[in-house]
């Protein structure tokens, strides 16, 4: 939700999260190797349930995907907010394999109560802490797998059959309990995931959380060229995004031209380093002379940026 001010604002209403505002979807493309890029933005209704048009969207983004070159197979990851049948649909009839976080509803919970405590395996959580007595990482994260249908309440066409991936972990922190006091039994807190990846059960389960990354896209938009929906007309402010989706793609492709740490840095220290120069232009004989500043930390960067913009690609 972008938060927004005034009356004359088309589209605004208050969302899920009961701010005041116009609902946009990011659905972001990346690789392990390589920041993500925007690959498809959708600007909607305050108001408008989150999972309304996912389908159609995530069935664009994967088309963008495709189109910028993307080969292999594809996963859409999401969370909760789009779990619903016309997601994986669009995925599965696109060739996309999908990992959606679940909503803990009662056939789910039934499912989880149904994991035998044998299949349960320890994983290196973040922020774990590794015990050398006992050489075992001390998380209290544990995840396993059981086979789930998904959509049952639909026509059996549009029902789903795939691994519902379960992570669980101890609600009591171990820090905060007073020496001497320990719990009359172990309560845990339960994150699934729907997904039909072939990957091992560890893998599958650190893939499926890096749909996180979306989040840090939508921050930097928000700091960055969607701080404000500027117009009042919906349409105006639709375009707007999708120029600040653009304006985010071409700063990202700067910072990958610059060379390896600005192709892993933000859009903000890209803007500072690269883009906000403080040097100097001065004319000479018709000619333009930028003057960049001594002793520079970005000059290598810069300059092989400079370079890639400039040469003359090469013919076929």
């Amino acid at each position: 939700i972008k938060p927004v001010h005034g009356y004359a604002k088309q589209g605004v209403g208050y969302g899920y999260n009961k701010v005041k505002g116009l609902n946009a979807l990011i659905a972001t493309l990346s690789t392990p190797l390589a920041a993500p890029v925007i690959a498809a933005t959708r600007l909607r209704r305050g108001s408008v349930n989150s999972v309304r048009g996912a389908g159609s969207f995530a069935a664009e983004a994967i088309h963008t995907a495709r189109a910028s070159g993307a080969t292999g197979m594809l996963t859409v990851r999401a969370d909760a907010a789009y779990y619903a049948a016309e997601v994986v649909a669009a995925c599965r009839a696109l060739g996309a394999r999908f990992s959606v976080t679940v909503r803990m509803n009662a056939s789910v919970k039934q499912a989880i109560a149904a994991i035998d405590e044998t299949a349960w395996t320890p994983i290196k959580y973040p922020k774990a802490v590794w015990d050398s007595e006992e050489e075992r990482w001390i998380s209290d994260a544990e995840i396993a797998e059981i086979e789930y249908t998904a959509f049952t309440s639909k026509p059996k066409k549009q029902q789903v059959t795939a691994r519902l991936i379960v992570r669980r972990v101890k609600r009591l922190n171990p820090a905060t309990v007073p020496e001497g006091q320990g719990e009359l039994f172990t309560a845990w807190r339960y994150h699934a995931a729907f997904t039909d990846s072939t990957l091992p059960l560890i893998d599958a389960e650190r893939d499926h959380r890096r749909h996180a990354i979306v989040e840090q896209v939508i921050s930097e938009l928000k700091n960055g060229p969607f701080a404000h929906a500027p117009s009042g007309s919906f349409q105006a402010n639709a375009a707007w995004l999708a120029l600040a989706a653009l304006a985010f793609n071409l700063t990202r492709a700067c910072g990958t031209l610059a060379g390896t740490f600005h192709a892993r840095a933000t859009c903000a220290t890209i803007r500072d380093h690269l883009i906000n120069v403080p040097a100097r232009l001065a004319r000479s004989a018709r000619r333009l002379t930028l003057h960049l500043p001594e002793h520079w930390p970005w000059h290598d960067a810069f300059e092989a940026l400079f370079h890639a913009v400039h040469t003359s690609p090469q013919p076929f």
